[in-house]
């Protein structure tokens, strides 16, 4: 029984076969070959090649993280704030995990204000582990995307900057961009120091972008500086409203207003119209975003004359009650006939720059060198680029004295043949109110006294004081620029604007210049409008009005004492200018 239900294992033709030694023993081999081959290659991957799989796995999942820093904030000389940065919400994508869902990407792309087919050419982007669907979008739109719950849209926490005083100091302050570099303004002349300097972390990620750990060490960030301004916010605001308004009532393309501190050089307000929102700047124009006081140049007119009457007094050829011929109203060098608005007969120096008389000025002018009128040019600043780390200012166009014609050394006595910016003449009148001395400017706040480059004699500077204050009284070309309380002095000037090779039919500028208080000036202010056509285009009607109130306001906030008991006495009509 028990040999029957046994197996009889050598009953199997396959058992019972001999099997070759050779067949066992490639097999055995093999094996041993297999595990040889297997050993070799993780001592390859674990120690001889460790470096080169090391930095494969760096490459797909280390990364070095950019720790920002915090850019620094911009205030004015009282500490009130004109630009600082706020936490904002940017929205990303993984788009490789984006979820699919039509309904879901409709509100997405209604909610990022993009089009739907935008939105998914974003999510097919070669990088299928990283795209920016939209930056810095707001608080309440960031919570809406949050409640969609898209998988494989997440957020992200950049900076943006605020600039609390809008238009009024955009031209000034500048913008940043999305990646918070300065593009305009002090924003730009002075990113290296507001930027600051990024620091670095190296981390490991898993393939959902979250930190699995750190690797080697943390560099800290280093802070952005914050920056104090010269510009007074409120004389900026004050300025800023008080040209827009003159710009709008004159129907002028725009105008400029620059305000100078002549004891420290600071500049306490620099503005333009039109201006535009540094912090919303969709559908921004160039003519917007030009900072006209110191890219614009134009020919500087009958502010000019200021400049040869001190040049004649300096040289000894007038005094200021030295009487010029006017009459008959014209004048010819060399073939070309100037002439005034009026015909004046006799006038005083003083007289000449009261009534604006471009033959008496004229006159005055021949009587020098072409040198020595270049060279005054030159020492109050124009044809320089002003000493500002300011993106964009200009020279200006002033011709070597070589050069010149008699005729063209006449012209430039009243400010036709070359050009400067309105900062330009704005410094250059600083030589009046500092006593003949030139004052460098700075748009960062300081508390010391600037020192100034002689130019004139002191009591030269306070002869033509004098006649600038006389401008502004009845008889002069700018009664308009009287103030409350303040004595004040200016220049006014009108000038045909330049279109290709000759002049515009009908197209001026009109601008002032002037000091206050006339007898301790504090101030400079200088004022331009562009193209009034309202049917008032002289400086004294149409810029003197900005200066004045703008003087006022200032002295005011400055803490400066009235000089004077009366209310200004103005005439309806001022005397024209000639130009």
């Amino acid at each position: 029984m028990r040999s029957s239900k046994a197996v009889a294992y050598t009953s199997s033709p396959l058992l019972a076969s001999r099997t070759p030694v050779w067949r066992s023993k490639f097999i055995v081999a093999g094996i041993a070959l297999a595990f040889v081959t297997l050993a070799g290659r993780a001592a390859w991957v674990q120690v001889f090649g460790n470096d080169f799989y090391r930095k494969q796995g760096e490459v797909r999942f280390a990364r070095t993280l950019e720790l920002p820093a915090n850019r620094g904030r911009i205030f004015d000389r009282n500490g009130l704030l004109l630009a600082t940065s706020v936490p904002v919400p940017s929205i990303w994508a993984i788009p490789e995990d984006v979820e699919r869902d039509r309904m879901k990407l409709q509100q997405l792309a209604k909610l990022l204000q993009v089009p739907q087919s935008e939105l998914m050419k974003k999510l097919e982007e070669e990088d299928k582990n990283f795209v920016w669907l939209k930056r810095q979008v707001d608080e309440a739109t960031a919570r809406q995307i949050a409640s969609l719950d898209i998988k494989g849209v997440y957020q992200r926490k950049e900076y943006r900057r605020q600039y609390p005083e809008g238009e009024a100091a955009a031209h000034v302050v500048g913008f940043t961009n999305v990646e918070d570099n300065g593009q305009e303004g002090i924003e730009l002349a002075f990113n290296k120091e507001l930027a600051g300097r990024t620091g670095s972390r190296r981390v490991i990620k898993d393939r959902l972008g979250r930190i699995v750990e750190d690797v080697g060490e943390q560099v800290p960030p280093a802070e952005g500086r914050d920056l104090q301004l010269s510009i007074d916010s409120k004389v900026q605001f004050f300025a800023w409203q008080k040209l827009r308004d003159a710009v709008v009532d004159n129907k002028a393309k725009a105008g400029s207003v620059v305000v100078l501190d002549v004891r420290t050089g600071e500049v306490l307000a620099l503005a333009n119209y039109p201006s535009y929102q540094p912090a919303n700047r969709q559908n921004l124009t160039g003519a917007q975003l030009r900072n006209r006081a110191l890219t614009d140049t134009f020919e500087p007119g009958s502010t000019m004359k200021p400049f040869i009457a001190a040049l004649a007094l300096e040289k000894g050829f007038v005094k200021p009650t030295t009487v010029i011929q006017t009459a008959p109203g014209r004048i010819t060098i060399t073939g070309s006939t100037i002439t005034d608005a009026h015909p004046h007969g006799p006038l005083t120096v003083s007289e000449v720059i009261q009534k604006s008389s471009n033959v008496g000025t004229v006159k005055m002018a021949m009587q020098m060198e072409p040198h020595d009128m270049w060279e005054m040019f030159s020492q109050v600043g124009l044809g320089q680029r002003p000493q500002l780390p300011f993106p964009g200012a200009v020279s200006g166009k002033l011709r070597a004295y070589k050069t010149w014609k008699p005729i063209e050394q006449a012209t430039m006595s009243y400010g036709y043949g070359l050009s400067a910016s309105l900062f330009q003449l704005a410094r250059a009148y600083s030589v009046f109110a500092r006593d003949g001395e030139l004052v460098p400017v700075t748009l960062l706040k300081t508390d010391a006294p600037a020192a100034g480059v002689r130019v004139l004699q002191p009591q030269t500077a306070q002869a033509v004081r004098q006649m600038l204050h006389l401008v502004t009284l009845n008889g002069g070309t700018a009664p308009r620029a009287q103030t409350m309380g303040y004595s004040v002095g200016g220049k006014t000037g009108t000038a045909h604007k330049q279109e290709g090779k000759g002049y515009a039919d009908r197209k001026y500028r009109g601008f002032f210049v002037g000091v206050a208080p006339i007898d301790n000036p504090r101030i400079v202010v200088a004022v331009m409008i562009d193209e009034p056509s309202a049917g008032k285009y002289f400086g004294g009607d149409v810029a003197a009005p900005v200066f004045s109130a703008t003087v006022q306001q200032t002295l005011r906030m400055l803490g400066v004492q009235p000089d004077m008991n009366v209310k200004p006495q103005i005439v309806v009509k001022a005397v024209e200018e000639s130009f």
